[in-house]
């Protein structure tokens, strides 16, 4: 790769700018790219390098900025004849080289886009404990709050004494990468959650009682907040884990920032693509499959334990736990499941396959697998198939998917060591 790329890829990224790294990772005579090859698309379409001729620009910039709106890496070959099988690989998206000299390349997109940004509103412990957790996982935070300083917040990139100040997403890309949390736990809690409203973050939630929401909602929309603004609140913030010191409720509230932001992203379910119709789905061979994924049930609510989600610097400012007495701190965003169910051919020769998503409650400690022979905790395996009553584990789900494949091949091999 040269220098001048590198030197390119630098500087957009100390600019906060978000790009695409190309690079040529295979290639194929005459075409006049070499693996090494590189080139950066902005976001702006602009396109600076090299990767062979001219003619694999546009599927490169389409590509590009494609990977830069779902933030998903891709893999791509512009091949001289895109319907032969016999270049075809999962996880590789062809189109046809419009090179008169011909040729192939295989073109890695990397979308590099800017740290995603957390306004973290209060000095509260809930948020200093926030801002040094954000900061490890990589948020540009920004602590607000007239009392805020370096000397609380030495973990954030900003510190900002004035509502006023604070700077809007510049773009609805930006907007889509910023977050907000209120965790003033009364002190201007109004205050803070109107300033917060105003910039329309992708995610903001308020740690406060329901009964103390409700006040807060009211002067919000008095405010001149509007009903879909105030809707878009997750209050209790953070998803329930029995949450009860600052660090387990910054914890709680980081995870659903990343659940929301995993779901919402289109990127996240986007299935590699290979031009003989070949999917991400398990291969499946003359059996059914159902792989059921469910988001990972809470715990006993706030409400049922009688703890406080925002700890005892909430029941000490507000009097009563962020949650509300007798009522379950369930936000409702983190609730839905979803399932996804892929069918093959069933046949009587063979036995139904199902894959739930969790271990039996009945399942041994242990579990060998049958494909490659490794011992599975039974209880923490992720990958498991059920056939002819009994429950085989993985140790990853490509033994699994060989296993089946062909559960035959090794039922028989396993029940002759058994």
């Amino acid at each position: 790769m040269r220098t001048d790329i590198l030197q390119l890829a630098s500087d957009l990224a100390g600019r906060g700018e978000a790009f695409a790294l190309a690079t040529v990772v295979r290639r194929e005579p005459p075409s006049s790219a070499r693996v090494g090859d590189a080139a950066v698309v902005t976001a702006d379409g602009e396109f600076r390098g090299w990767l062979g001729g001219s003619c694999t620009r546009p599927t490169v910039i389409r590509e590009a900025l494609a990977a830069l709106g779902d933030e998903a890496p891709r893999l791509i070959g512009i091949v001289r004849d895109p319907d032969s099988a016999s270049g075809a690989r999962p996880g590789l998206t062809v189109f046809p080289m419009a090179c008169h000299s011909g040729g192939s390349v295989e073109i890695y997109i990397e979308p590099l886009l800017p740290a995603r940004r957390l306004l973290v509103f209060g000095v509260t412990p809930t948020a200093r404990a926030l801002a040094r957790l954000a900061a490890v996982l990589g948020y540009r935070v920004e602590a607000v709050d007239p009392e805020a300083s370096e000397s609380l917040f030495p973990d954030a990139g900003r510190v900002v004494t004035d509502d006023a100040s604070v700077e809007p997403p510049g773009s609805e890309r930006d907007a889509a990468r910023c977050f907000a949390v209120v965790a003033t736990l009364g002190q201007r809690d109004e205050e803070a959650a109107l300033a917060a409203v105003r910039l329309e973050p992708a995610y903001l939630g308020v740690v406060a009682s329901r009964k103390r929401f409700g006040q807060i909602r009211e002067t919000l929309a008095a405010g001149g907040a509007t009903e879909e603004q105030l809707d878009r609140i997750a209050n209790p913030a953070g998803l329930d884990i029995g949450a009860e010191t600052p660090e387990e409720i910054a914890l709680s509230i980081l995870a659903e920032i990343t659940r929301r932001g995993r779901a919402r992203g289109p990127g996240r379910d986007r299935a590699p693509a290979a031009t003989v119709g070949k999917t991400e789905q398990d291969p499946i061979s003359a059996a059914t499959v159902m792989d059921t994924r469910q988001d990972p049930t809470p715990a006993a609510t706030t409400a049922e334990t009688g703890g406080d989600q925002a700890g005892a610097v909430a029941v000490a400012e507000t009097g009563e736990d962020q949650a509300g007495a007798g009522t379950p701190t369930a936000t409702g965003q983190g609730a839905a499941a979803a399932t996804v169910a892929a069918t093959g051919q069933a046949s009587a020769a063979v036995a139904t396959v199902a894959d739930t998503g969790q271990a039996p409650a009945s399942a041994p400690a242990t579990g060998r697998d049958p494909v490659c022979g490794m011992t599975v905790s039974a209880s923490a395996a992720s990958h498991h198939a059920e056939v002819r009553g009994r429950t085989w584990y993985f140790c990853c789900a490509r033994c699994r998917a060989q296993f089946v494949a062909e559960p035959g091949k090794y039922t028989a091999t396993a029940g002759a060591e058994a």
